[in-house]
């Protein structure tokens, strides 16, 4: 294809190894810089189609990559390419490149893809004077192209990335991970047995580490962090405490890189042979392999990989000869830039410094986070205390309050036995608020929260209820008999309100005059200054799930769904899965519903029919508008339909608040329970009593914000915070979700027509099961 003056044209590959959530991003590249006037080009099994080039570089339009988000892989292929190594396979690179008028390249994958699409752009000016020299490509084509612009975003399930609190596929590595485990845990504990259990990961033990924590797991070996000599005598003795507490499975999880600290392997095989030698265990091997690469992506890698890639076609269109090529990732739920070398370079150094053995200098190098989690996945796996407190332990206690979130058990499974390991005694109020009323309080052991790191629904129990001024003497009465030292309240906005009304009346009643930490749990996810409440990955998944499966519903038939999802007042559940199952519309409480939006809707709806689509999904939070209700939507789209498309509605209902919590969430309630025990340890040696919730800080640690501040952070109206960080990603779900059909019709946007052109399509044509049509 000849080189011609036009919008910019944008490449987009996928290399090295394949990782869920790249089509996803590969999507979102592809619609935003389509919706910006770019032409998009799709650059088929990785670096090798841009050495090959011809029919591995194709032009892309919108409904090219329809359908691709619940998909796992790569639609558009992925290979590792020896000739790119070399620079004649890069100088065949360019050339197809600039032949086809691509400067601008969205490179999906690991660090080694990266750093090859580095070198080619600082080789790049060269190249194009020796393509010129040799008669090639002209000058006037080299001159249009002097430069290649880069953005890097990274799609590695090993997490091994500096610059990005996860790569693209990590999350749901994790989720095969955790069912895998989960499913072990079942048939080990059934016969009191030990399972082995080796991850992928490479040189980076993340995987690893956190799969043990999500799934309960006895004992770990990472890269980063191996085992002191000795370590076989040490891990049976670790087990057989846990057995004695009262475990019944053990599942020793083992990283694929895992050394001893003389940089000897350490093979699952190995770990079998010493349970066998001191403990007489006849350990069985699961090696899970490439099952963690594959399936459906998670919520998270759908919705997260959506916001880079929109990010990086911004990058690519502002980008000039002065930019500085970036790897973009994510913190905090927001996307940040690393200098791509840099990125590369600091990556590489990890490995370096576990082949040096830096161990100590390896775990601080992969963040605040890792170190944290390597800590507190040693005190969870030991059932006896390590530490002796200077005067008797405290007596702490932990209640629910608040709508039911999943993830509930784990956090008390985490702080119960992380208070414990301190040297505290932990008690448990059931029932909530009424039952604290009550006096429901009970002790518990290390074996008594045994399991829970998986399970669903809330032990203890929980209630929305807030107390009633007159019930204000019977909590402080029960905190009074109880001896409670210190109280760990898990929950909703409603559990917060509880403990702004104790922090209130701790003039009348003394009781109330302990360290109280209020930890975020709610599917609602409307908790101040805290991204990701513990629950609310699970709801998401749960809702996406279901969307997914109404798309297979319809693939026969013309229809559009309008879905009900839960939150209240709050449109987080709403707007994060239509982002992450492409609704073309989102009604949420924060933009409310009118009269003149319907009216757009319905006429974007019939054109969308009338151009071949055959499924239309619209996604409404329950609380959306008061009078515009969900089955009055699914009424009028239908009126309006006609004969032209159907129309059903469905509330997806508690099933949200249901299911065993994701890693993502698991991994959440156990940050906070440490980080709660951790507060009220700091209160107890200080003497201090204040009242604070979790909040979370600019580095990867958290924070705690006194309830002073609560007021200030909540719109009490709408019972929610004054600032949600996802309402950012309403211009993402618009980029990549929602095009106006009705003024635009497929195929005669501006970056559609390299697309048609290239298919020998006429303008405004367009393709209903592979036949040209308009």
């Amino acid at each position: 294809m000849p080189e011609t003056a036009g919008p910019p044209r944008i490449g987009v590959l996928t290399s090295g190894g394949d990782a869920p959530g790249m089509n996803p991003a590969v999507r979102a590249v592809v619609r935003s810089a389509l919706q910006a006037g770019a032409e998009v080009f799709a650059i088929r099994e990785g670096w090798q189609g841009a050495v090959e080039g011809g029919d591995d570089i194709v032009a892309l339009d919108w409904d090219d990559v329809s359908g691709i988000m619940h998909r796992g892989g790569t639609v558009i292929g992925t290979a590792r390419c020896q000739e790119f190594r070399d620079r004649g396979g890069r100088r065949r690179a360019a050339l197809n490149l600039v032949r086809h008028g691509i400067d601008r390249l969205a490179v999906i994958g690991g660090d080694g893809s990266l750093t090859g699409a580095d070198l080619l752009r600082q080789e790049w000016p060269e190249l194009l004077a020796e393509l010129v020299a040799a008669g090639e490509i002209d000058e006037d084509m080299a001159r249009a192209h002097r430069n290649l612009m880069i953005a890097g975003l990274v799609g590695s399930i090993d997490n091994d990335m500096v610059g990005t609190d996860m790569t693209i596929g990590t999350d749901s590595a994790l989720h095969r991970i955790i069912d895998a485990v989960d499913a072990i845990s079942s048939t080990a504990a059934s016969h009191q047995r030990t399972f082995i259990v080796e991850v992928m990961g490479r040189e980076c033990g993340y995987l690893a580490l956190t799969g043990a924590v999500a799934g309960g797991a006895a004992y770990t070996f990472i890269p980063e962090a191996p085992p002191a000599d000795g370590w076989q005598q040490h891990m049976c003795e670790l087990i057989q405490r846990g057995r004695e507490a009262g475990r019944r499975d053990s599942v020793i999880i083992v990283a694929e890189g895992a050394r001893d600290r003389s940089g000897r392997p350490i093979t699952s095989a190995d770990v079998r042979q010493a349970l066998k030698d001191n403990l007489g265990q006849d350990a069985r091997i699961t090696i899970l392999g490439h099952v963690q690469r594959g399936g459906t992506p998670s919520a998270y890698d759908r919705w997260m990989s959506s916001l880079l890639g929109v990010s990086a076609t911004e990058d690519l269109l502002a980008a000039d000869s002065t930019s500085v090529p970036s790897v973009l990732g994510i913190h905090r739920n927001a996307v940040i830039r690393t200098p791509l070398i840099e990125a590369v370079q600091q990556t590489r150094a990890i490995a370096s410094m576990v082949a040096a053995h830096d161990f100590e200098g390896a775990v601080a190098a992969r963040g605040v986070g890792f170190s944290r989690m390597v800590a507190t996945f040693n005190a969870l796996a030991e059932a006896e205390p390590r530490v002796s407190p200077a005067e008797a332990g405290k007596r702490i206690g932990i209640i629910h309050a608040g709508g039911l979130a999943p993830g509930m058990n784990t956090a008390v499974w985490a702080a119960v036995r992380l208070g414990i390991d301190a040297g505290h005694r932990m008690l448990g109020i059931q029932g909530g608020f009424p039952g604290f009323v009550k006096g429901h309080v009970l002790e518990f052991d290390w074996g008594d929260v045994e399991g829970w790191t998986a399970l669903g629904g809330a032990e203890l129990g929980t209630r929305r209820t807030v107390p009633a001024p007159e019930e204000l003497y019977g909590i402080a009465r029960t905190i009074e008999d109880s001896r409670l030292d210190g109280l760990l309240v898990i929950g909703g906005l409603n559990a917060y309100e509880a403990v702004q009304l104790m922090y209130e009346e701790r003039r009348r009643y003394s009781a109330f005059d302990i360290p109280i930490v209020a930890l975020p749990a709610s599917i609602d996810n409307n908790l101040p200054d805290w991204k990701m409440a513990i629950g609310a990955d699970t709801a998401l998944n749960v809702a996406v799930e279901s969307l997914d499966r109404l798309k297979q519903s319809a693939a026969a038939s013309r229809r559009c769904f309008v879905v009900e999802t839960m939150g209240r007042t709050c449109g987080f559940l709403a707007m994060l899965s239509g982002l992450a199952a492409g609704a073309e519309r989102v009604y949420t409480h924060e933009e409310g519903i009118t009269v003149s939006m319907l009216e757009e809707d319905v006429r974007q709806m019939t054109a969308a029919f009338e151009q071949g689509r055959r499924f239309y999904l619209a996604v409404r939070s329950e609380e959306a508008a008061q009078y515009y209700t969900t089955d009055f939507l699914a009424r009028l789209f239908e009126a309006e339909g006609g004969d032209l498309f159907d129309v059903r509605a469905l509330i997806l209902g508690h099933v949200q608040q249901g299911g065993n919590p994701t890693a993502f969430d698991r991994l959440v309630a156990t940050r906070l329970a440490a980080s709660g025990i951790e507060e009220l340890d700091r209160q107890f040696a200080a003497g201090v009593s204040e009242h604070v919730f979790a909040a979370e800080s600019d580095d990867e640690g958290y924070l705690m914000k006194s309830f002073k501040e609560f007021n200030d952070l909540i719109d009490f109206e709408a019972r929610r915070p004054k600032d949600q960080w996802w309402l950012a990603l309403r211009e993402v779900a618009r980029k990549v979700n929602t095009r106006s059909f009705a003024d635009q019709p497929l195929g005669t946007a501006p970056g559609e027509l390299a697309a048609a052109q290239a298919r020998g399509e006429k303008a405004g044509q367009r393709r209903v099961r592979g036949k040209f049509v308009g």
